[in-house]
């Protein structure tokens, strides 16, 4: 089997991270990989260079990671570990948290490509829920 693209969810709060990957597993199904990073080492608000890095790890495939972080820091603490992590192919995704972790997770699943997958993450934005 054609290994899948993994998705890393970055979160300042674990039970967002958690949440998040429930929904997104539901969806797409077991074969695509997600990982939750959510808060502080001591189970605090914020992020933690260890889970990013830790999800990272475990959700890294031939096809890539995409990663889609929620606030200002979740960007900047994933910066980090991806600069010191050069073999990981990962794209960071500028994208809506939930919407766009279903549509990369959903596209994912199909085999796409880590490019499709992050286009589709990053369009959920345009989607209109009304």
């Amino acid at each position: 089997m054609t290994p899948l693209v993994g998705i890393v969810l970055v979160s300042h709060r674990a039970e967002i991270a958690l949440g998040v990957r429930s929904l997104v597993a539901e969806m797409a199904g077991a074969e695509v990989m997600v990982a939750a990073a959510g808060g502080t080492d001591d189970g605090g608000s914020g992020t933690s260079y260890a889970r990013i890095r830790d999800a990272l790890h475990s959700t890294a495939t031939d096809a890539g990671v995409l990663v889609l972080p929620d606030l200002g820091s979740s960007v900047l603490t994933t910066r980090l570990v991806l600069d010191d992590h050069p073999g990981i192919r990962a794209v960071l995704a500028d994208a809506p948290f939930v919407e766009g972790a279903v549509a990369a997770a959903v596209t994912a699943a199909t085999g796409a490509a880590l490019p499709t997958v992050a286009e589709a993450a990053e369009q959920a934005r345009r989607i209109s829920k009304f």
